[in-house]
């Protein structure tokens, strides 16, 4: 069965403690298609209002993208992630220390040559595509995708959240 984007039926979306700590689905439940979510909520949303709220809703934008198999706030820094929402059987922790990595060599080479401030990295490999925009100087956001995702789509989302981010 398909929702209506496209991409498989999802659980509900919140922001749960960080880092292996966070809810997965059930055990008895089907893992296909599940979206599993977890993050450190930001002071002052214990409400589910405000910052961590919003950082949420980008997340589910992002990865109501058609292909898009997960979608993540990550500490620039170090690759933690802050918040996530991803498919069952994505490995957040491996994508959001892969993202930093990525963001951190790219931004230096830039930097380097005299091209600017990064906007946008999309890297492709055989498992899939890594799309990452920086929101802030300590925060990514970050998108795993497979080979039908519309990319323009999927960095238009990703920019309109890290500009929001930056508000």
């Amino acid at each position: 069965m398909s929702a209506p984007d496209g991409n498989r039926p999802k659980t509900g979306a919140s922001i749960a403690p960080p880092a292996g700590s966070g809810p997965g689905s059930s055990a008895t439940a089907p893992d296909v298609g599940r979206r599993k979510t977890s993050g450190a909520p930001p002071a002052g949303s214990a409400t589910g209002s405000g910052a961590g709220d919003q950082l949420q809703r980008a997340l589910d934008r992002i990865s109501r993208v058609r292909g898009v198999r997960g979608s993540m706030w990550v500490a620039a820094d170090d690759g933690i992630p802050v918040a996530q929402l991803l498919m069952e059987g994505v490995r957040g922790k491996a994508i959001a220390a892969l993202a930093a990595s990525l963001a951190r060599k790219v931004s230096g080479a830039s930097a380097a040559t005299g091209a600017g401030r990064v906007r946008f990295v999309q890297m492709e490999a055989a498992g899939g595509t890594l799309l990452v925009a920086p929101a802030s100087d300590d925060l990514l956001i970050v998108a795993l995708a497979d080979s039908r995702v519309n990319i323009g789509l999927a960095r238009l989302e990703m920019i309109r959240a890290a500009e929001a981010a930056r508000a």
